[in-house]
């Protein structure tokens, strides 16, 4: 029996093995959506950045939550996160689904819900809970579906609903998730998004956390071993490379420097030597004597003797 629940209710689950799948319909004018998951902590933030599971990180460290390639079915787009809640590290309090836009708000997003499946080996169930998720105010490009939660010994889920205008930068930021500033600010605006859903090339976008990998849907290329980079170039296109000019060798032990400049064309005297008049040599000077206090000077002019 599916549970169709309302923005704010919850329900207990009879297994800890989950698939969280979220739907929505396609079209000319409507963007891209992107499932997400917050491994929380008893404080409502996360331990690491690795509790952060998306489209650069699609595989949590334990291997307990992670996410799947989009796929097409009759009733539109999927993307799908699945989690062993039973596994999970006691330190592990809530597990928050989420889903980004990239292109645009959730106002052009049609048909947008969150199904949650036993992901228990076996044919495949009818879902336990479906909540159809909407815009508050048009403007959300980013929105928490719902949360997988404990209580006691048990999980439950709960409808949540609430919307980000600030995209999955602000979300992630909200609940201790460290985002290189420097790319948020690049690219801050672009897409509708702040700094995260940022400019698009090719089969693809780049943004705040690493960039995104993959097309608008089929398997993600380099899934596997992805990080959550918190730096990224403003541009995809843009290669800047810094090249360093070589450094000539420095001797080891500089010469001496003299007390001061030498005169221009002259051999230099003495530095204890006093400093000569400009342009001429200088006369030697003899110790200054002084006269004996008994010496007398002749008198002047011839002298003559009486006969």
């Amino acid at each position: 029996m599916t549970h169709a629940m309302l923005k704010g209710s919850n329900v207990p689950l009879d297994t800890v093995a989950v698939r969280a799948v979220l739907r929505w319909t396609p079209g000319p004018e409507v963007p891209d959506v992107d499932a997400s998951a917050l491994l929380l902590g008893p404080g409502g933030r996360v331990r690491s950045d690795e509790d952060f599971v998306f489209y650069n990180q699609p595989r949590h460290p334990s291997g307990l939550v992670r996410r799947l390639p989009k796929k097409r079915d009759s009733k539109g787009l999927t993307d799908t996160v699945e989690a062993d809640l039973g596994a999970l590290d006691a330190s592990v309090d809530r597990v928050v689904i989420a889903a980004s836009s990239d292109g645009g708000t959730f106002r052009s997003v049609s048909d947008l819900r969150i199904l949650l499946y036993d992901a228990a080996p076996g044919p495949e169930r009818e879902p336990l809970a479906l909540f159809s998720v909407t815009a508050e105010t048009g403007e959300e490009t980013a929105v928490i579906c719902g949360e997988l939660y404990r209580r006691g010994d048990g999980w439950k889920f709960r409808a949540v609903g609430q919307g980000y205008p600030t995209g999955l930068v602000g979300l992630a930021t909200d609940f201790g998730i460290s985002v290189d500033e420097d790319a948020e600010d690049g690219l801050d605006g672009q897409d509708g998004q702040d700094g995260l859903e940022g400019q698009r090339g090719p089969g693809g976008r780049q943004d705040g956390l690493g960039g995104r990998q993959d097309a608008q849907e089929g398997p993600r290329e380099a899934q596997e071993g992805a990080t959550a980079a918190v730096s990224s170039p403003a541009s995809p296109d843009l290669d800047l490379t810094l090249v360093h000019a070589p450094v000539p060798p420095q001797p080891a032990t500089p010469p001496p420097v003299p007390d001061r400049a030498p005169a221009y064309g002259y051999p230099q005297p003495p530095l204890n030597a006093p400093v000569p008049a400009y342009g001429y040599p200088q006369p030697v000077t003899a110790p200054e004597q002084n006269p004996s206090p008994e010496f007398r000077m002749p008198p002047m002019g011839p002298q003559f003797v009486r006969s």
